[in-house]
């Protein structure tokens, strides 16, 4: 494994203008492509497409296409859950989905960070911070979760929030940034 690759995974800050990183890319671009095809495969054999593209994938699990990620390997989503169309997991950091969550459309999963200097950032430099989400969690529709942000079980985030910091279990959450509006029971 290359150095840019083992910075990447270990959350460091990495160059992703890598050859390495550039055939993970395109791996995921191919399986992507195949997941997404209109009209493709029966159940079962987008099922497999899945298993090959994500990390680990519980039963039950379902994704809408069109479904875009980084590298995929890096996701991992657990038993039961169901995730609506257009959702984007930039996985250059893991991102771990609970059990039995719910996803509305058009949600982002955004593990990234890019350097607030601007050299750096024309250099490329970048690195991620992992995205935890609960188990029995419902993220509406538009949803977008920064980098580093962790969303204890039960808990619900309202249409169109950008959750940028950590929420605790069984809550609700509303708005820019996403703020927790009242305990659910």
């Amino acid at each position: 494994m290359g150095e840019n690759k083992q910075r990447m995974l270990a959350g460091d800050w990495y160059l992703p203008d890598d050859p390495e990183l550039a055939a993970d890319s395109e791996r995921r671009s191919r399986l992507c492509a195949a997941y997404n095809a209109e009209g493709g495969d029966p159940p079962a054999a987008r099922d497999a497409v899945l298993a090959e593209l994500l990390g680990s994938v519980g039963p039950g699990v379902r994704i809408r296409p069109p479904f875009r990620c980084d590298f995929g390997y890096h996701i991992r989503i657990g038993e039961g859950t169901f995730v609506n169309f257009g959702a984007v997991f930039l996985d250059v950091a893991p991102i771990t989905i609970g059990a039995h969550c719910q996803f509305g459309p058009d949600v982002q999963l955004l593990t990234p960070s890019h350097d607030l200097d601007a050299r750096r950032r024309r250099e490329g430099w970048e690195r991620g911070d992992p995205i935890t989400v609960g188990d029995n969690v419902w993220l509406g529709g538009g949803v977008i979760v920064c980098p580093g942000v962790t969303i204890g079980d039960a808990t619900v985030v309202g249409a169109g929030a950008v959750v940028t910091r950590d929420l605790p279990a069984g809550v609700l959450a509303v708005g820019n940034p996403a703020r927790v509006i009242r305990t659910l029971t």
